[in-house]
């Protein structure tokens, strides 16, 4: 196995030829996360949608690569809406219950095309075992 691994999703892909994340040793690090729908691709209206697919889109590449969303040590969110936080608090608190075991957590303001209301991104530590 090489030093660095890409990370792919089914149902989830870049318009350009790069990864949903990469890992090097312990340590991932997500490019862009959408809220794009994994079965029809297309861009659900309304941030709540895309809110819950983003989240879906993490559990999911979280596994894929090894681990949980235990091991994240930080989430960047791009809003359109830069206040709207209503979505994103209700999926945050669904992902991370424990007051004192979240991850820390970015949002900026964002200019965003294709209809996409949302972005993420995320820094894990992995365990080393799981490969």
């Amino acid at each position: 196995m090489t030093r660095r691994q890409s990370i792919y999703l089914e149902g989830f892909a870049h318009v350009n030829p790069v990864p949903a994340a990469c890992r090097i040793g312990p340590y991932l690090q997500t490019g862009v996360i959408t809220g794009r729908d994994p079965e029809t691709h297309e861009m659900p209206e309304g941030l709540d949608a895309q809110m819950v697919n983003v989240f879906a889109h993490v559990r999911e590449l979280m596994g894929v690569a090894g681990g949980s969303t235990d091991d994240i040590l930080k989430m960047v969110f791009h809003l359109v809406a830069y206040r709207d936080r209503e979505a994103l608090n209700r999926e945050w608190v669904a992902m991370f219950p424990d007051p004192e075991s979240r991850p820390a957590r970015q949002v900026m303001a964002a200019t965003l095309d294709d209809a996409s209301l949302v972005q993420a991104e995320l820094i894990a530590v992995l365990d080393e075992r799981c490969r």
